[in-house]
């Protein structure tokens, strides 16, 4: 008796400790979230898989609810609305495909796992677990995607110590030898930290300012300069216009953050620069849900929020590379780092506007998460991010 009350919280508590640490923005502590679905095959019940999902879920989004707050400038109740509704397809999925059945329930977490890494379970299903894979398996590209998949089935059934220790020898090993992502020579990302106001303030003032970073940074070798998400505002004539002119006499090429828009709602999109001009280099597939993608106002019969290219332009061609750029949000869902890597790129490109994230791990995490990607399919990383 003592047991079956005694063990829903033990599993509980730890899988809250597994979610902090593992998603606490140490790309060396992902494999940590590999203890999930262990946690979640030794549930006795189904209301206890359930306990399990949700703390380790909203653990691992702990930083949503503080910057929901500081995005909208309000009290933590909208953001505390926000993180339950996102961690409900994922306890939904990982409570109804639960089973006491042991020998169907590594088949079921396969299925959960899957799920929650495609549309429409997966434009919410950050904190995967195998996004560890990198770590475990550097370089092993889509090999060691099925290696950590099988893994995780593994944990799902009683041999779980055995491929736990499996798991640690790989990790340890990792670990011992670990080196960053490659920087390509002629590539550089800008770190900026220039708050609330990138893409807000777009005076000639800004622009001018930003050309001057980029100017200083493109030196030597360099010939493309990476900035934030958001960076330029409005993509309009009259901005591309003004950095067209500003490189004349020089090779450089910008790629940046910016929008466009029009009378139906906005694209978070990136674009490139160069003495001969501008255009659109990629639309985000997948803009934050709530805050940016609101797809019930074209239900209401309404205009507004940002449009979700869900499947679309996964790479880009920037000069003689092929480039998978990932927009913020995009860093944290599976299938849009395996849609973009089935198409084998040459490096890739993430970018983010952490500004309204300040004292939480979000974009921590976001950073983590693509140096993982990276990591496992031996990609140079370019990264540019504002806080």
């Amino acid at each position: 008796m003592l047991r079956n009350h005694l063990q829903p919280a033990l599993l509980t508590v730890t899988s809250i400790v597994v979610g902090t640490v593992g998603w606490s923005g140490y790309a060396l502590l992902l494999p940590v979230a590999l203890a999930f679905p262990i946690l979640w095959s030794l549930a006795l019940t189904r209301w206890v898989a359930a306990l399990v999902s949700a703390g380790y879920f909203l653990a691992a989004s702990r930083g949503l609810p503080q910057g929901v707050a500081a995005f909208y400038a309000s009290d933590l109740w909208p953001g505390l609305l926000l993180w339950l509704c996102a961690s409900a397809s994922f306890v939904t999925v990982h409570t109804v495909l639960w089973t006491k059945c042991s020998d169907r329930r590594p088949f079921r977490y396969l299925l959960a796992a899957a799920l929650m890494a495609i549309p429409p379970m997966g434009v919410t299903g950050w904190a995967h677990p195998v996004t560890a894979a990198g770590i475990l398996f550097p370089g092993w590209g889509w090999w060691g995607l099925v290696a950590t998949t099988a893994g995780l089935m593994g944990l799902a059934t009683r041999m779980w110590p055995a491929v736990a220790i499996a798991f640690t020898g790989f990790w340890l090993w990792s670990a011992a030898n670990w080196t960053e992502p490659k920087l390509p020579e002629d590539w550089r990302g800008v770190d900026l930290e220039l708050g609330s106001s990138l893409g807000r303030n777009t005076s000639i003032q800004r622009h001018r300012d930003l050309i001057a970073t980029v100017k200083d940074l493109a030196s030597g070798n360099v010939r493309n300069v990476v900035l934030p998400e958001s960076a330029l505002g409005f993509w309009t004539p009259t901005v591309e216009r003004l950095w067209a002119k500003a490189l004349q006499g020089t090779n450089i090429s910008v790629i940046s953050g910016a929008a466009t828009i029009d009378a139906t709602g906005y694209d978070n999109v990136l674009v490139t620069i160069s003495a001969d001009g501008g255009r659109v280099l990629y639309r985000e597939r997948v803009p934050v849900p709530g805050s940016m993608w609101q797809p019930w106002r074209s239900w209401l019969g309404t205009s507004g929020g940002a449009r979700a290219h869900f499947f679309a332009n996964p790479v880009a061609t920037v000069g003689d590379r092929q480039v998978a750029p990932l927009i913020c949000y995009e860093q944290l869902v599976l299938w849009t780092v395996l849609q973009s890597m089935a198409y084998d790129p040459d490096l890739i490109i993430a970018v983010g506007n952490g500004w309204w994230t300040k004292d939480t791990s979000i974009v921590a995490i976001q950073r983590a998460s693509a140096v993982a990607w990276a990591k496992l399919f031996a990609k140079p990383l370019v990264l540019s991010f504002n806080t």
